[in-house]
């Protein structure tokens, strides 16, 4: 589901229904559902994005990720934030146009992104969790860093256990809105974004371990 059918908005849209999934827009003006142009085959829902009604009568209640990319910082992250705390979803991502209220934001449990080109790639990235989240992969494609979404078991544990299970290393983590370049006995917490290199061969084994408890197998 995506709330807001401008750039960033439509180009979601329209790529994520080219991968295969089904997509509800939300958006206040109805003359902005036309950059999705005549082949759009997903919902098109007039409203408030972060309305209760709007959101249930778009399937909110059967949604799998919420984006929210509209022209508003405060209707991005209200909305963002109703459609996790009320409506439970998983994969919840906000657009911002002001980097200073990111790290406000990375506190409440939403990540942030920004820029046109730039944001539509990473919003996919997030919304598609079941992928390996590639942000970088040198020249020969032997080695990648990756974004891996935890467990909830891994809370607790110590990076050293992490990079064991996972054949990988901890390049960095992003708590809090803040960059942390760990050692082996940092521990991680809960709403830590964990960036790892990898063997690019071993890319889906290590995001698989990582969103399982551990001990479980790949």
């Amino acid at each position: 589901m995506i709330m807001g059918c401008g750039r960033v908005g439509s180009s979601i849209a329209r790529s994520l229904e080219e991968l295969g999934h089904s997509v509800a827009v939300i958006d206040r003006n109805q003359e902005a559902f036309r950059r999705l142009g005549p082949e759009f085959g997903g919902r098109q829902v007039l409203g408030m994005g972060f309305d209760r009604d709007t959101l249930r009568k778009a399937g909110i209640e059967k949604a799998r990720a919420f984006a929210a990319v509209s022209s508003g910082d405060n209707s991005n992250i209200i909305s963002a934030r109703v459609a996790r705390e009320t409506f439970g979803i998983d994969h919840v991502v906000a657009r911002i146009y002001d980097p200073k209220r990111a790290a406000v934001y990375e506190r409440l449990g939403i990540p942030t992104v920004a820029t046109v080109p730039w944001t539509t790639d990473q919003l996919l990235r997030r919304l598609l969790a079941d992928s390996p989240a590639e942000e970088w992969r040198d020249a020969t494609g032997g080695v990648v860093i990756l974004h891996v979404p935890l467990h909830e078991s891994w809370i607790g544990s110590e990076v050293t256990a992490f990079e064991e299970a996972t054949k990988s290393r901890v390049a960095y983590l992003l708590r809090f809105g803040a960059t942390l370049l760990p050692d082996g006995h940092t521990v991680l917490q809960q709403g830590d974004q964990v960036h790892v290199l990898s063997l690019g061969d071993q890319a889906g084994r290590c995001s698989r371990i990582a969103a399982q408890a551990p001990g479980q197998a790949p």
